[in-house]
Protein backbone atom coordinates (compact mmCIF):
# COMPACT_ATOMS: atom_id res chain seq x y z
CA UNK A 1 0.00 0.00 0.00
CA UNK A 2 1.65 3.07 -1.44
CA UNK A 3 0.84 6.53 -0.15
CA UNK A 4 0.02 9.87 -1.72
CA UNK A 5 -2.64 12.08 -1.85
CA UNK A 6 -4.00 15.60 -3.07
CA UNK A 7 -6.66 17.17 -0.63
CA UNK A 8 -9.30 20.41 -1.12
CA UNK A 9 -7.84 23.49 0.93
CA UNK A 10 -8.87 22.81 5.12
CA UNK A 11 -8.58 25.74 7.96
CA UNK A 12 -4.61 24.11 9.22
CA UNK A 13 -5.28 24.44 13.01
CA UNK A 14 -7.71 21.46 13.11
CA UNK A 15 -5.58 18.82 11.67
CA UNK A 16 -2.18 16.89 11.63
CA UNK A 17 0.04 17.94 8.74
CA UNK A 18 3.06 17.00 7.11
CA UNK A 19 4.54 17.97 4.62
CA UNK A 20 5.41 16.31 1.13
CA UNK A 21 8.27 16.65 -1.64
CA UNK A 22 7.11 19.45 -3.97
CA UNK A 23 4.61 19.02 -6.75
CA UNK A 24 2.17 17.71 -4.27
CA UNK A 25 -0.44 18.90 -1.63
CA UNK A 26 0.25 18.52 2.02
CA UNK A 27 -1.60 15.09 3.14
CA UNK A 28 -3.97 15.48 6.20
CA UNK A 29 -5.56 13.64 8.38
CA UNK A 30 -8.02 14.70 10.93
CA UNK A 31 -6.17 14.37 14.32
CA UNK A 32 -9.26 14.39 16.33
CA UNK A 33 -10.16 10.98 14.35
CA UNK A 34 -7.17 9.50 14.95
CA UNK A 35 -6.80 10.06 18.31
CA UNK A 36 -9.94 7.81 19.06
CA UNK A 37 -8.60 4.83 19.04
CA UNK A 38 -5.58 4.42 21.19
CA UNK A 39 -4.23 1.81 19.75
CA UNK A 40 -3.80 3.48 15.93
CA UNK A 41 -0.68 5.55 15.32
CA UNK A 42 -1.27 8.74 12.85
CA UNK A 43 -1.46 7.67 8.85
CA UNK A 44 1.94 8.94 8.12
CA UNK A 45 0.73 9.52 3.93
CA UNK A 46 3.77 9.67 1.60
CA UNK A 47 3.58 9.91 -2.00
CA UNK A 48 4.03 6.78 -3.74
CA UNK A 49 7.34 6.72 -6.23
CA UNK A 50 4.39 6.27 -9.12
CA UNK A 51 2.02 8.82 -8.15
CA UNK A 52 2.14 11.98 -10.70
CA UNK A 53 0.24 15.07 -11.55
CA UNK A 54 -2.46 15.40 -14.06
CA UNK A 55 -0.20 17.76 -15.87
CA UNK A 56 2.72 15.46 -15.84
CA UNK A 57 0.50 12.45 -17.48
CA UNK A 58 -1.21 14.92 -20.13
CA UNK A 59 2.54 15.34 -21.45
CA UNK A 60 3.67 11.57 -20.38
CA UNK A 61 5.50 10.03 -23.64
CA UNK A 62 4.62 6.73 -23.94
CA UNK A 63 8.47 5.34 -22.97
CA UNK A 64 7.56 6.61 -19.49
CA UNK A 65 4.08 4.58 -19.26
CA UNK A 66 5.70 1.54 -20.96
CA UNK A 67 7.75 0.94 -17.76
CA UNK A 68 6.85 2.21 -14.57
CA UNK A 69 8.31 0.96 -11.02
CA UNK A 70 6.57 2.07 -7.95
CA UNK A 71 8.20 2.08 -4.13
CA UNK A 72 9.06 -1.75 -3.27
CA UNK A 73 7.48 -2.81 -6.63
CA UNK A 74 8.50 -5.08 -9.61
CA UNK A 75 8.36 -2.96 -12.86
CA UNK A 76 5.15 -2.96 -14.45
CA UNK A 77 6.01 -3.51 -18.25
CA UNK A 78 2.83 -2.87 -20.87
CA UNK A 79 3.09 -2.42 -24.74
CA UNK A 80 3.50 1.06 -26.46
CA UNK A 81 -0.31 -0.07 -27.79
CA UNK A 82 -1.66 -0.50 -23.74
CA UNK A 83 0.21 2.84 -23.35
CA UNK A 84 -1.57 4.76 -25.63
CA UNK A 85 -4.91 3.25 -24.81
CA UNK A 86 -4.41 4.07 -21.14
CA UNK A 87 -3.21 7.50 -21.81
CA UNK A 88 -6.27 8.24 -23.87
CA UNK A 89 -8.87 6.20 -21.35
CA UNK A 90 -7.31 8.24 -18.70
CA UNK A 91 -7.78 11.69 -20.48
CA UNK A 92 -11.86 10.81 -21.40
CA UNK A 93 -12.03 9.96 -17.83
CA UNK A 94 -10.75 12.45 -15.82
CA UNK A 95 -13.04 15.30 -16.84
CA UNK A 96 -15.99 12.90 -15.43
CA UNK A 97 -14.48 12.17 -12.20
CA UNK A 98 -14.17 15.49 -10.89
CA UNK A 99 -10.83 14.25 -8.12
CA UNK A 100 -13.33 11.70 -6.52
CA UNK A 101 -11.36 8.65 -5.22
CA UNK A 102 -11.52 5.48 -6.48
CA UNK A 103 -12.45 2.32 -4.63
CA UNK A 104 -10.96 -1.15 -6.11
CA UNK A 105 -13.26 -3.97 -4.46
CA UNK A 106 -12.94 -7.72 -4.93
CA UNK A 107 -11.54 -10.93 -3.54
CA UNK A 108 -8.15 -11.37 -1.90
CA UNK A 109 -5.87 -12.14 -4.59
CA UNK A 110 -7.99 -10.23 -7.91
CA UNK A 111 -4.93 -7.73 -8.45
CA UNK A 112 -6.29 -4.80 -7.01
CA UNK A 113 -3.30 -3.38 -6.01
CA UNK A 114 -1.11 -3.79 -9.13
CA UNK A 115 -4.28 -2.48 -11.55
CA UNK A 116 -4.71 0.20 -8.76
CA UNK A 117 -1.10 1.27 -9.33
CA UNK A 118 -1.39 1.81 -13.09
CA UNK A 119 -4.43 3.31 -12.93
CA UNK A 120 -3.66 5.72 -10.75
CA UNK A 121 -0.28 6.07 -12.82
CA UNK A 122 -2.04 7.23 -15.73
CA UNK A 123 -4.87 9.77 -14.08
CA UNK A 124 -2.38 11.53 -12.27
CA UNK A 125 -3.47 10.36 -8.75
CA UNK A 126 -2.16 8.86 -5.60
CA UNK A 127 -2.64 5.21 -4.40
CA UNK A 128 -3.46 3.51 -1.18
CA UNK A 129 -3.48 -0.14 -0.15
CA UNK A 130 -5.88 0.00 2.77
CA UNK A 131 -4.44 -3.38 4.60
CA UNK A 132 -0.88 -1.47 4.35
CA UNK A 133 -2.11 2.35 6.26
CA UNK A 134 -4.22 -0.32 8.85
CA UNK A 135 -1.19 -2.15 9.37
CA UNK A 136 1.12 1.13 9.74
CA UNK A 137 -1.78 2.42 11.95
CA UNK A 138 -1.64 -0.27 14.62
CA UNK A 139 1.91 -0.68 14.45
CA UNK A 140 1.96 -4.55 13.34
CA UNK A 141 3.81 -5.64 9.77
CA UNK A 142 1.21 -7.55 8.71
CA UNK A 143 -2.63 -8.23 8.14
CA UNK A 144 -1.93 -12.10 9.04
CA UNK A 145 -0.34 -11.03 12.52
CA UNK A 146 -2.53 -8.75 12.97
CA UNK A 147 -5.15 -11.48 13.13
CA UNK A 148 -3.35 -13.57 15.20
CA UNK A 149 -2.16 -11.18 17.83
CA UNK A 150 -5.55 -9.38 17.70
CA UNK A 151 -8.24 -10.68 16.22
CA UNK A 152 -10.13 -10.30 12.61
CA UNK A 153 -12.81 -7.76 14.94
CA UNK A 154 -9.48 -5.58 15.75
CA UNK A 155 -8.36 -5.60 11.89
CA UNK A 156 -12.07 -5.00 10.66
CA UNK A 157 -12.62 -1.96 12.61
CA UNK A 158 -9.20 -0.37 12.25
CA UNK A 159 -10.01 -0.87 8.40
CA UNK A 160 -13.37 0.48 9.00
CA UNK A 161 -11.31 3.81 10.56
CA UNK A 162 -8.56 3.91 7.84
CA UNK A 163 -11.67 4.22 4.72
CA UNK A 164 -12.91 7.05 7.07
CA UNK A 165 -10.15 8.91 7.11
CA UNK A 166 -9.50 8.08 3.51
CA UNK A 167 -12.95 9.28 2.75
CA UNK A 168 -12.36 12.68 3.43
CA UNK A 169 -9.66 13.33 0.73
CA UNK A 170 -9.57 13.25 -2.73
CA UNK A 171 -7.53 12.19 -6.14
CA UNK A 172 -6.54 8.46 -4.48
CA UNK A 173 -7.07 5.10 -5.99
CA UNK A 174 -7.34 2.61 -3.19
CA UNK A 175 -7.22 -1.02 -3.00
CA UNK A 176 -9.22 -2.32 -0.45
CA UNK A 177 -8.81 -5.32 1.69
CA UNK A 178 -10.77 -8.09 0.00
CA UNK A 179 -13.54 -7.86 3.13
CA UNK A 180 -13.68 -4.81 3.65
CA UNK A 181 -16.98 -4.72 1.41
CA UNK A 182 -19.05 -6.98 4.63
CA UNK A 183 -19.87 -3.84 6.92
CA UNK A 184 -22.45 -1.58 5.46
CA UNK A 185 -20.69 1.59 7.12
CA UNK A 186 -17.26 1.18 4.66
CA UNK A 187 -19.76 1.63 1.51
CA UNK A 188 -21.04 4.93 2.83
CA UNK A 189 -17.26 6.05 3.06
CA UNK A 190 -16.93 4.42 -0.36
CA UNK A 191 -19.70 5.66 -2.16
CA UNK A 192 -18.04 9.16 -1.61
CA UNK A 193 -15.59 8.37 -4.51
CA UNK A 194 -16.31 5.52 -7.34
CA UNK A 195 -16.56 1.73 -6.78
CA UNK A 196 -14.51 -0.40 -9.34
CA UNK A 197 -15.16 -4.61 -8.51
CA UNK A 198 -12.31 -6.75 -10.33
CA UNK A 199 -14.04 -9.86 -10.60
CA UNK A 200 -12.01 -13.31 -11.16
CA UNK A 201 -13.37 -16.67 -11.27
CA UNK A 202 -12.76 -18.46 -8.13
CA UNK A 203 -10.60 -21.11 -10.45
CA UNK A 204 -8.26 -18.54 -11.34
CA UNK A 205 -7.73 -16.85 -7.59
CA UNK A 206 -7.38 -20.56 -5.94
CA UNK A 207 -4.73 -20.69 -8.43
CA UNK A 208 -3.02 -17.71 -7.67
CA UNK A 209 -2.81 -18.09 -4.69
CA UNK A 210 -1.28 -21.74 -3.95
CA UNK A 211 1.31 -20.84 -6.32
CA UNK A 212 2.29 -17.87 -3.90
CA UNK A 213 1.29 -19.78 -0.47
CA UNK A 214 -1.51 -18.89 1.73
CA UNK A 215 0.77 -17.36 4.88
CA UNK A 216 -0.04 -13.66 3.94
CA UNK A 217 -3.80 -14.59 3.77
CA UNK A 218 -4.93 -15.40 7.56
CA UNK A 219 -8.48 -16.04 6.60
CA UNK A 220 -6.85 -19.30 4.22
CA UNK A 221 -4.00 -20.25 6.47
CA UNK A 222 -5.45 -22.41 9.07
CA UNK A 223 -6.20 -26.04 7.44
CA UNK A 224 -3.67 -28.45 6.36
CA UNK A 225 -3.79 -30.04 2.75
CA UNK A 226 -3.52 -29.54 -0.94
CA UNK A 227 -2.34 -25.93 -1.19
CA UNK A 228 -5.66 -25.29 -4.31
CA UNK A 229 -8.31 -27.41 -3.05
CA UNK A 230 -8.09 -25.64 0.44
CA UNK A 231 -7.81 -22.30 -1.04
CA UNK A 232 -11.00 -23.05 -3.44
CA UNK A 233 -13.08 -23.87 -0.67
CA UNK A 234 -12.46 -21.40 1.35
CA UNK A 235 -12.77 -18.28 -1.53
CA UNK A 236 -16.12 -19.90 -2.53
CA UNK A 237 -17.48 -20.06 1.56
CA UNK A 238 -16.04 -16.26 1.67
CA UNK A 239 -17.24 -15.36 -1.60
CA UNK A 240 -20.96 -16.34 -1.04
CA UNK A 241 -21.08 -14.18 1.93
CA UNK A 242 -19.75 -11.11 -0.21
CA UNK A 243 -21.44 -11.75 -3.43
CA UNK A 244 -24.44 -9.52 -2.55
CA UNK A 245 -21.74 -6.76 -1.24
CA UNK A 246 -19.18 -7.40 -4.01
CA UNK A 247 -22.42 -6.11 -6.33
CA UNK A 248 -23.18 -2.83 -4.77
CA UNK A 249 -19.68 -1.62 -6.51
CA UNK A 250 -20.77 1.40 -9.60
CA UNK A 251 -18.64 -0.92 -11.72
CA UNK A 252 -17.63 -4.64 -12.58
CA UNK A 253 -14.84 -5.61 -14.40
CA UNK A 254 -15.22 -8.89 -15.13
CA UNK A 255 -11.80 -11.13 -15.89
CA UNK A 256 -13.80 -13.56 -17.84
CA UNK A 257 -14.97 -11.28 -20.22
CA UNK A 258 -11.75 -9.41 -20.89
CA UNK A 259 -10.55 -12.63 -21.68
CA UNK A 260 -13.19 -14.06 -23.93
CA UNK A 261 -12.73 -11.27 -25.92
CA UNK A 262 -9.19 -11.39 -26.70
CA UNK A 263 -9.54 -14.88 -27.40
CA UNK A 264 -7.95 -16.46 -24.39
CA UNK A 265 -9.57 -19.81 -21.47
CA UNK A 266 -7.66 -18.75 -18.74
CA UNK A 267 -7.76 -15.26 -17.11
CA UNK A 268 -4.87 -15.68 -15.59
CA UNK A 269 -2.83 -14.88 -18.54
CA UNK A 270 -4.47 -11.01 -19.11
CA UNK A 271 -1.75 -8.32 -18.45
CA UNK A 272 -2.62 -5.92 -15.51
CA UNK A 273 -2.56 -2.94 -18.14
CA UNK A 274 -5.51 -5.03 -20.31
CA UNK A 275 -7.38 -5.11 -17.06
CA UNK A 276 -6.46 -1.21 -16.17
CA UNK A 277 -7.74 -0.67 -20.19
CA UNK A 278 -11.13 -2.19 -19.24
CA UNK A 279 -11.38 -0.92 -15.49
CA UNK A 280 -10.62 2.83 -17.04
CA UNK A 281 -13.76 1.65 -19.73
CA UNK A 282 -15.96 0.61 -17.16
CA UNK A 283 -15.29 3.83 -14.83
CA UNK A 284 -16.10 6.35 -17.98
CA UNK A 285 -18.97 4.14 -19.08
CA UNK A 286 -20.92 4.66 -15.33
CA UNK A 287 -19.72 9.04 -15.05
CA UNK A 288 -21.19 9.76 -18.32
CA UNK A 289 -24.73 7.83 -18.12
CA UNK A 290 -24.86 9.32 -14.56
CA UNK A 291 -23.69 12.61 -15.78
CA UNK A 292 -26.61 12.33 -18.97
CA UNK A 293 -29.23 11.41 -16.14
CA UNK A 294 -28.09 14.37 -14.28
CA UNK A 295 -28.64 16.58 -16.88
Amino acid sequence: MDTGVGLRPRPRAAWAVRRKPQGFPPATVPAARLDQNPARRPLVLRPDAGSRSTDAIRGASLKGLCCHKSAGTEKVHYSADDALLLKQKAEDVLPYLNDRCVYLVGMMGSGKTTVGKIIAEVLGYSFFDSDKLVEQSVGIPSVAEIFQVHSEAFFRDNESEVLRDLSSMHRLIVATGGGAVIRPINWSYMKKGLTIWLDVPLDALARRIAAVGTASRPLLHQESGDPYAKAYAKLTALFEQRMDSYANADARVSLENIAFKQGHNDVNVLTPSAIAIEALLKMESFLTEKAMVRN
